[in-house]
């Protein structure tokens, strides 16, 4: 008697017990029987095309999927994005694609402009004849999903390339297609720094994590001078923060992109120009380093924690890497005060100008010796970092923090201490 016969004759409620047994015999795993009878993983890969003749990219996405798991997906768009297209039910009214797809899957396109101009013509997203730069974000909208609960997502990405471009990203490229693991979401999507075209490249591994950095040949790009730097930083890093960066992306450039840096997942873009040690001794390189391994964002008007955060550890990072003394540190962090005294007239509002965060450097000073002090040196600024990470903070959230870490209110995060804190916290109890 063969499986199928034996399996189309089992009566009674046993039949799922002993189909699972016949399965077996018949050389399929339980495992793999049980897999394929609960399976609600779906594919997503995307394939990223440049046209430099339109400086565009043309983005296809395709959905794999072994039965209805995904109903819908829906994303933004703006005046960037043309030519969508795709089969099953595809509609595009008020700056919103909505994509019913087919059962098993189908494919979706679109085309985007890479060109976003930050002030007169300077750029963070640019693709010419030359290179691209840019977000991954910047051609792939954030999307939502309506899928079968439990649904989950396997993405992979792929680049088709002109010939003699290469391209890296913030993800390993030695198996391909490139794997997208986010492990926080259920729907994967590529994210962080894309840099393509003819470009230099150096690699190094510094104190476990995988560093590349990238940029246009032509481009003046001090490659090795920031590997230097991060030979005797990021070990300073790792130990604070373990973890944080298995991997880091540095994409660079000069004109006519935008002359500062910007930080993403795992990536971060730094203009050539920037100094890699500022006269000040504070460094915009381990700035965007430290953005990108605290993961850290701001609720709405505390945009100075995050970036005080950054700049402490810009100078801390560069002591105790021995890049700079520990003189030339406590006159950094003395410059930092007399600027934000004479420049900073309030903490909390909008996005941190650069006299604000000074003015935050010097608090973040204060709170790590009241930390010090309160708990007889067993607890300091560094031990708040692991609970800040990839959190979203705010002046009540880094309070409670402190008081559950050192059991005390801290002194130095009262709003009458933090100009412009006080006024805020007035007209909230008001409201």
């Amino acid at each position: 008697m063969n499986c199928l016969s034996a399996f189309s004759i089992t009566p009674g409620r046993w039949a799922l017990l002993v189909a699972v047994a016949l399965l077996a015999a018949c050389g399929l795993p339980t495992s793999e029987s049980a897999d394929r009878a609960n399976n609600r993983e779906y594919s997503l890969h995307y394939t990223l095309s440049p046209d430099p003749a339109t400086a565009t990219v043309l983005v296809e996405m395709r959905l794999q999927q072994p039965r209805d798991l995904v109903r819908e997906i829906s994303f933004p768009i703006n005046d960037l994005v043309s030519d969508v297209g795709g089969d099953g039910d595809l509609r595009v009214h008020n700056d919103l694609v909505q994509w019913q797809p087919p059962t098993n899957g189908g494919t979706l396109v679109w085309r985007v402009l890479v060109r976003k101009e930050r002030g007169n013509d300077v750029f963070d997203a640019l693709l010419n004849n030359e290179w691209g730069i840019f977000r991954a974000e910047d051609v792939i909208p954030r999307a939502r999903t309506r899928t079968l609960k439990g649904s989950t997502s396997r993405t992979t990405m792929a680049f088709d390339l002109p010939a003699g471009w290469s391209a890296i990203s913030e993800y390993s490229a030695t198996e391909l297609p490139i794997v997208v693991n986010r492990a926080e979401r259920r729907f994967d999507e590529p994210t962080g720094w894309i840099a393509m075209g003819k470009l230099g490249i150096r690699r190094e591994t510094i104190a476990g994590t995988r560093v590349a950095i990238a940029a246009p040949q032509a481009h003046d790009v001090r490659r090795m001078d920031m590997l230097a730097l991060l030979n005797w930083t990021l070990p300073e890093l790792n130990e604070v923060i373990p973890n944080a960066l298995p991997r880091l992306t540095i994409i660079s450039a000069g004109k006519p992109m935008w002359r500062g840096g910007l930080s993403a997942p795992a990536s971060l873009f730094l203009h050539a120009d920037r100094p890699l040690i500022s006269e000040n001794a504070t460094s915009s390189l381990l700035h965007e380093v430290m953005h990108t391994a605290l993961g850290l964002r701001p609720r709405e008007n505390n945009d100075w924690i995050v970036e005080g955060l950054a700049e402490y550890y810009s100078i801390e990072l560069l002591r105790r890497g021995n890049a700079i003394s520990p003189s030339r540190a406590k006159k950094a962090f003395a410059r930092q005060a007399e600027w934000g005294a004479q420049k900073g007239a309030a903490l909390c509002g909008g996005e941190s100008t650069a006299a604000s965060t000074a003015l935050a450097v010097t608090v973040f000073s204060r709170l790590n010796r009241e930390l010090l002090k309160k708990s007889d040196g067993k607890v300091d600024l560094d031990s708040l970092l692991p609970s800040l990470a990839n959190s979203v903070i705010d002046l009540n959230g880094l309070i409670d923090l402190v008081e559950s870490t050192v059991g005390v209110t801290p002194d130095t995060l009262h709003s009458d201490n933090l100009p412009g804190c006080s006024s805020m916290a007035t007209a909230n109890q008001e409201l």
